[in-house]
């Protein structure tokens, strides 16, 4: 499974020059963990995340952090952290989870040809990993069914794994099946029985 295929297109982000307080009020409307950081390009400069600001904004101070007269507003540049793990849209999605694991970050933003195309979160894996079988084979038939014609080929499912029976013209339409049952998320794999 790629992460093209469980990935959230429709990212919130941020700007360097915006004041923290944005990016927090942001992830807590939201209910997420973290946000990209964009340059007026558009190109990813960053991420950050509640441990970001909880860190730079709290510190060790017990209490409210008191607001001197004359300070200027924190800006989101200030807590970035401008080394984030990345993802392309073809990657796979158990290398990326690996990485995220090993990293300690829930969200990783996805980028093509520079460019912020979605994020993948620890929550959108959890989504396709937990999909049923029947869901799954439901979608790997109708896209089967376009594919060739319906009742063409029979699916089953089990733990994930898409077994595709019936005949087939040549071993490239063979291929293009598989590949096909494999775009769906929640096929660990595909093979034909």
């Amino acid at each position: 499974m790629r992460v093209s295929d469980i990935m959230t297109r429709y990212v919130y982000t941020v700007r360097p020059d915006d004041p923290v307080e944005r990016a927090a009020r942001l992830l807590a409307d939201h209910g997420i963990a973290a946000v990209p950081v964009l340059d007026l390009a558009g190109h990813l400069v960053g991420m950050v995340g509640e441990n970001d600001l909880l860190g730079h904004r709290v510190g060790t101070w017990p209490g409210p952090v008191p607001e001197e007269e004359g300070t200027a507003t924190q800006t989101v540049a200030e807590v970035t952290n401008k080394d984030p793990v990345t993802a392309a849209p073809d990657d796979d999605v158990a290398e990326v989870t690996a990485l995220m694991l090993d990293r300690g970050v829930g969200s990783v933003p996805v980028v093509e040809d520079g460019s912020l195309v979605g994020i993948v979160s620890r929550r959108d894996v959890l989504r396709a990993v937990v999909r049923g079988n029947d869901v799954i084979r439901q979608q790997v038939q109708q896209r089967l069914d376009r594919y060739g014609g319906r009742g063409r080929w029979e699916v089953t499912v089990t733990d994930g794994d898409a077994t595709i029976g019936g005949t087939f013209t040549d071993d490239e339409q063979r291929t293009a099946v598989l590949v096909l049952a494999r775009t769906v998320p929640g096929v660990r794999a595909a093979h034909t029985g």
